[in-house]
């Protein structure tokens, strides 16, 4: 089901404060583009094995926004890459656990993406993701 961790989520105000740091540590923005599913503006760095994503909130009412305002920048969330990503919501669904939505939304990068509510996985906003680069 899971083939493995395909990046780490950080909300952040703005790209353009944040960027520099990813860039004086070494890493380059291998992506970036504007989700307006999700109301974000991205950044992905390549970091080895994995991907840092930098999200900036295109909207003052967007998700990102709402958890900056309430618990300022920092880790908002880990995504993990399915093979299915409708066979995997239903069978969290299935076991009780809550998704944010019933059906997978766009995401960055032209994938299909979808959340397990915090409540639901110890405090962790966790993402789950199909296709895309």
């Amino acid at each position: 089901m899971i083939k493995g961790v395909n990046h780490i989520g950080v909300a952040v105000r703005s790209l353009q404060e944040r960027v520099p740091l990813y860039r004086a540590l070494g890493l380059e923005v291998a992506a970036g583009e504007e989700v307006p599913s999700e109301m974000v503006r991205v950044a992905f760095f390549s970091a080895g094995g994995t991907r840092i994503e930098l999200l900036e909130p295109t909207a003052p009412d967007s998700p990102i926004a709402k958890f900056i305002a309430a618990r300022g920048e920092g880790l908002h969330h880990i995504c993990l890459e399915v093979d299915d990503i409708r066979a995997t919501m239903a069978e969290l669904a299935g076991q009780g656990f809550r998704l944010v939505s019933e059906e997978p939304k766009p995401g960055a990068q032209g994938s299909q993406v979808c959340f397990i509510h915090p409540k639901s996985a110890g405090g962790v906003l966790i993402e789950l993701c199909q296709g895309g680069e």
